[in-house]
C-alpha cells in the first residue's frame, strides 16, 4: 500500500484496506483470530429487533399496561435512530475505502527565482511501514499512552467513556477523550474533529466496522501510520524523518517517546515548535512504559539522560520564515486544494543570505551591549516581488515572522506619508514651516533632544525628522487625509483617527510599510510584495499565476517630490549612517518612543528594503535610533545584495538631491515666495502679543510718533 507523499502519483486511485489473511504475516497474527464475515447492517441492526420483538412478548401486570407502548415507542426511536446512523454512516465509508484514506492535506514543494527547491511546507507523509519493522518500544511507547488495553479490548472500551465522561463533567468541559486506538483510526481515515454526540456514535460505529474487517495488528499499523504526528507529518515514518532525520525504523528509546507524545496535542508537543515541551511530555510517556512493565526503570533513565535531539535542517534556518509565509499564501490563494503543489516564488538565495547576515552581524555586535534581542528585514524588487525575508533571530528558538506577523509603532519612518499629503494636497517641498511649541488639549509634542529649529522648509523638516513641524503639517492637512494617504499606498493595518499618528504612533507591520515606501520609485504606483509567481499541481496543470496591478497609488509628481526629500535624510540627515557610496539612495528613519523599535526604511532605483530591530516583550532598547543600528545593517544589506549590479535612477533624484532644483524654482516662482510669506506669517504667529492696557512710559507715543528713551 503505497503512501508515499513525494511520488508524484499519489495518491493512488484506489487505495482499499483489505481484511488480512490467515496467512498475512502483517495481519491478525498469534494474538487474536479474526471475527467472523457477516453482513455489518443486519449484524448491528439484529439486537435491535430481538429487544423489539422481546418487549412486545412481555406479559405486563394488570393496571400497568401503559408501559408497554412507553417502552415499545423508546426502543422504535432508539432504533429508527440507530437505523439512520447505520445507513447514514457505512455508505461513506464504503466510498470513502473506495477513494483511500484522507490524504495528508495541502503540501507544497516551494522553489526559488531560479527554479529550486528551497524546502516544503505541509503534509507530509511516507511509505507505511510495517508493524514488524518498527522497533518493538516504538510500538509498546503508542500502546502505553494511547491504548494499553489495545488487544484486551473491543473495538469500543465503556470503561475509558465512562471514565472520560465523568472527568469531563466535573470539569464542566471536554478535557478527556476515552477513544481506543480503534476509535482515533475510524476519526483520523473517515471523520473530522467536530465534537458532537452523532460524530462519537459515527467514531464507535466505525470502529466496530473496521474490527469486524480488520484484526488488530493490521489496524494498529494503520494507526501508526496515519495518525497525525504535528508540524505537518502524518504517521511515525514521516515524523521520524522530519524530526530527527531518519526512519522511524532507527529511532532511539528517547526519540520513541518523543513520538508516541504527540498525538495528543501534536501543535503543542511538537519538538520543532517546543523542544523543551515536547521532552517533557517524553518524559511521562517514560513512566508509562515502565508503569506497563514495557521497559526498565534503568532504561527510562537512560533515555532521559540523552534526550531527543532535532535534526539540522537542510534550508538555512532564516528560509524558514519565508517558507511558512508561502505556505500559509497558497492556503489563502487556494483555500479548497489539496494535494502536493509545486510552488515557484521569486526569493533570491543569495540577497536572503545577505539579508540573513545584515540581520545576525548587527545583532551579534550590538545585541547585548544595547538590549537589542532581535531584528527582521525584508527585501523587494520595484515591482513588489520578495527578494529576501529574514522574519527574527533565530527560526529554531522562535517561528513568530516579525517582518509580516509583528505590528509595531514606526515612529519618524511615517511620516513621509504626512508630507505626501501635504504634497497632494498642494504644498511644495520648500514649503515653509516654523518649528515652535505646540499644545494640543494637553499634548505637547517635542523634537528628539529638545532643539529647536526655527523657520524650515518641509525637506528639511523630513530630513532632520523633525517632530513638531510633522505635527504642524498632519494638522494643516487633516488626520483623515493623512489616514486615507497611509492606505493609498498600502497600510492595512488599522490607524486611529488622531494626530499622534504623525509621529508614528500607530503599529504597522515591516512588510507593509516597506511595499508603501516602494510607490515613490515606481513613481506613485501602488506596489504590493509578493512571493508567488505560479502555483502548479503534480500533474502540471498550472493553478494560479501572478500578475501585477496598475492602480495608482499617488501622482507621479509627489513621487518624485518625495524621492527628492527622502534623498535628503541620507545626504544630510537622520539617515547618513546608511549613505551608499556611487549610488543613489532614499529612506526614512523611524525611533518609536523609549527607544523599543528603531527602523530604517529605504530603496536605491535596483530594490527596496526595510530593517527592524527591537524586543519582542517590547521592553526598551537603550538609545537605539533608527538612525544607527539599523540604518547600518540596511547599508551592510545593500552593499552585499547589490555588488556588481549597475546603479539605477531613482525618479526625481539626482547626485544634488533634485534633477534641477533652480529649474524647478524659475517654474514655480510662486511657490518661493509661497514659502517665504509662509515663513514670514510663522513668524509673526508665534511673536509673543503683548497686553493693549500695559503702560509703557510717559514718552511712548503711539502711531507714526517718536519713541523716546524711556521705553
Amino acid at each position: 500500500m503505497s503512501g508515499n507523499w513525494d511520488d508524484p502519483e499519489y495518491p493512488p486511485n484506489a487505495e482499499r484496506l483489505e481484511p488480512a489473511s490467515e496467512n498475512d504475516p502483517a495481519g491478525d497474527g498469534p494474538r487474536r483470530d479474526s471475527s467472523p464475515r457477516r453482513d455489518l447492517k443486519t449484524r448491528l441492526l439484529a439486537p435491535f429487533v430481538a429487544l423489539i420483538a422481546w418487549v412486545r412478548a412481555i406479559k405486563v401486570p394488570q393496571g400497568r399496561e401503559w408501559i408497554a407502548p412507553i417502552a415499545s415507542f423508546a426502543i422504535t426511536f432508539f432504533f429508527i435512530l440507530a437505523v439512520l446512523l447505520v445507513f447514514d454512516t457505512l455508505p461513506k465509508i464504503d466510498g470513502r475505502l473506495a477513494a483511500g484514506p484522507h490524504s495528508p492535506g495541502l503540501a507544497v514543494t516551494v522553489l526559488d527565482t531560479n527554479g529550486k527547491e528551497i524546502g516544503s511546507r505541509g503534509g507530509r507523509a511516507a511509505k507505511d511501514v510495517p508493524l514488524a519493522e518498527l522497533p518493538p518500544y516504538l510500538v509498546n511507547a503508542f500502546l502505553a499512552t494511547e491504548d494499553r488495553r489495545f488487544y484486551e479490548h473491543g473495538a469500543v472500551e465503556i470503561r475509558s467513556i465512562l471514565r472520560a465522561a465523568l472527568a469531563n463533567f466535573s470539569a464542566g468541559g471536554f478535557v478527556q477523550g476515552g477513544s481506543t486506538i480503534t476509535q482515533q483510526l475510524a476519526k483520523n481515515l473517515y471523520l473530522d474533529n467536530r465534537r458532537t454526540l452523532w460524530r462519537k456514535a459515527q467514531e464507535a460505529l466505525i470502529a466496530i466496522w473496521l474490527e469486524s474487517r480488520l484484526g488488530k495488528d493490521r489496524i494498529l499499523e494503520l494507526y501508526l501510520n496515519r495518525i497525525y504526528m504535528g508540524g505537518g507529518a502524518y504517521g511515525v515514518e514521516a515524523a521520524a524523518q522530519y524530526y530527527f532525520g531518519k526512519s522511524a525504523r532507527e529511532v532511539t528509546l528517547a526519540e520513541a517517546a518523543v513520538l508516541a507524545g504527540l498525538p495528543k496535542a501534536p501543535s503543542r508537543f511538537a519538538p520543532s515548535t517546543n523542544l523543551t515541551a515536547a521532552r517533557k511530555r517524553a518524559g511521562h510517556v517514560l513512566n508509562a512504559m515502565v508503569a506497563n512493565g514495557n521497559i526498565t526503570e534503568a532504561e527510562a533513565e537512560e533515555a532521559r539522560k540523552n534526550p531527543a535531539r532535532m535534526a539540522v535542517r537542510t534550508a538555512p534556518d532564516s528560509e524558514n520564515y519565508f517558507l511558512d509565509w508561502v505556505y500559509d499564501r497558497v492556503a489563502q490563494l487556494l483555500p479548497d486544494r489539496q494535494g502536493r503543489l509545486i510552488v515557484r516564488t521569486t526569493l533570491d538565495r543569495k540577497k536572503q543570505a545577505a539579508a540573513a547576515s545584515a540581520i545576525a552581524g548587527a545583532l551579534k555586535a550590538n545585541g547585548e551591549k544595547l538590549n537589542i534581542s532581535q531584528g527582521a528585514m525584508i527585501a523587494l524588487s520595484p515591482d513588489g516581488s520578495i527578494l529576501a525575508m529574514v522574519g527574527g533571530k533565530s527560526y529554531g528558538d522562535s517561528q513568530f515572522n516579525r517582518a509580516v506577523q509583528a505590528h509595531r509603532q514606526p515612529g519618524s519612518a511615517f511620516k513621509p506619508f504626512v508630507y505626501l499629503a501635504a504634497l497632494e494636497d498642494g504644498m511644495k517641498p520648500w514649503s515653509g514651516f516654523y518649528d515652535k511649541r505646540l499644545d494640543y488639549n494637553g499634548w505637547t509634542p517635542q523634537n528628539a533632544g529638545g532643539k529647536s529649529w526655527g523657520q524650515v522648509t518641509m525637506t528639511t523638516a523630513l530630513a532632520h525628522s523633525i517632530n513638531r513641524v510633522a505635527v504642524q503639517v498632519g494638522d494643516k492637512v487633516g488626520v483623515e487625509r493623512v489616514r486615507e494617504t497611509a492606505k493609498e499606498l498600502g497600510i492595512r493595518s488599522p490607524i486611529p483617527h488622531n494626530l499622534s499618528i504623525a509621529l508614528g504612533s500607530s503599529g504597522v507591520s515591516l512588510m507593509e510599510l516597506t511595499g508603501a515606501y516602494a510607490a515613490f520609485p515606481a513613481e506613485g504606483r501602488l506596489i504590493t510584495p509578493y512571493a508567488i509567481r505560479q502555483i502548479t499541481a503534480s500533474n502540471g496543470s498550472i493553478l494560479y499565476t501572478h500578475a501585477n496591478g496598475t492602480e495608482r497609488a499617488t501622482s507621479k509628481r509627489s513621487a518624485r517630490y518625495m524621492n527628492a526629500m527622502l534623498r535628503r535624510v541620507m545626504t544630510s540627515g537622520t539617515g547618513k549612517a546608511a549613505r551608499l557610496s556611487g549610488r543613489l539612495a532614499a529612506g526614512k528613519t523611524g525611533t518609536s518612543q523609549d527607544y523599543r523599535d528603531a527602523w530604517f526604511v529605504g530603496y536605491t532605483g535596483n530594490e527596496i528594503a526595510g530593517v527592524w530591530f527591537g524586543n519582542d516583550d517590547n521592553t526598551p532598547m537603550k538609545r537605539v535610533y533608527g538612525g544607527t543600528v539599523a540604518a547600518r545593517a540596511w547599508k551592510s544589506y545593500m552593499q552585499a545584495s547589490l555588488k556588481g549590479t549597475p546603479p539605477a535612477p531613482i525618479p526625481g533624484v539626482s547626485n544634488t538631491d533634485w534633477d534641477n532644483p533652480d529649474e524647478q524654482r524659475r517654474q514655480q516662482p510662486e511657490d518661493v515666495l509661497t514659502g517665504f510669506f509662509a515663513g514670514l506669517a510663522n513668524i509673526f504667529s508665534n511673536t509673543p502679543r503683548q497686553d493693549p492696557n500695559r503702560r509703557w512710559g510717559n514718552n511712548f507715543r503711539r502711531g507714526g510718533e517718536m519713541v523716546g528713551s524711556g521705553y
